[in-house]
């Protein structure tokens, strides 16, 4: 199978004046990772021989997409090797309750400030819950400017 090409930004050295450069470089997997996707690429390169000579070689190295690589116009990329994330498995709640009732918390405030007693976290579907109000997460929920309780 042929490797698609797959443009490589290459750093710029201030050191020596170059700008940032682009190579066409074999694209050879992708990895979905969860900052973002990750291309191993093979750049040409060259080695050297035990007999003093030199050939051409490939150096492969992971590189963060969109940063670091660009797709090269007019090639598919359906035939890469890609590697997607796992779902994350299914929340306990979730699972039990299914989309029933919205995952989160809300805060009604009781008083300005900082502090203990300043709020009051009502499940997003209560009655009680003000309207319009941001749903948090239950770190967020309990550390939201200070403890609500």
């Amino acid at each position: 199978m042929t490797r698609p090409g797959q443009c490589v930004v290459l750093p710029a050295d201030p050191v020596l004046g170059h700008p940032e450069q682009e190579v066409v470089a074999r694209l050879w997997r992708r990895r979905q990772a969860k900052t973002g996707w990750l291309y191993l690429v093979g750049l040409p390169s060259y080695q050297d021989l035990e007999d003093g000579g030199v050939e051409a070689a490939e150096y492969r190295a992971w590189v963060r997409a969109p940063d670091h690589v660009r797709p090269v116009d007019g090639v598919d990329y359906d035939q890469v090797a890609t590697e997607h994330l796992e779902p994350p498995p299914q929340s306990v709640v979730r699972e039990v309750l299914g989309d029933h009732r919205p995952s989160g918390w809300v805060m009604a405030k009781v008083r300005e400030g900082r502090g203990p007693a300043r709020g009051v976290l009502h499940a997003p579907d209560c009655e009680e819950a003000p309207q319009g109000a941001p749903l948090l997460d239950a770190e967020h929920a309990l550390y939201r400017d200070g403890p609500a309780v």
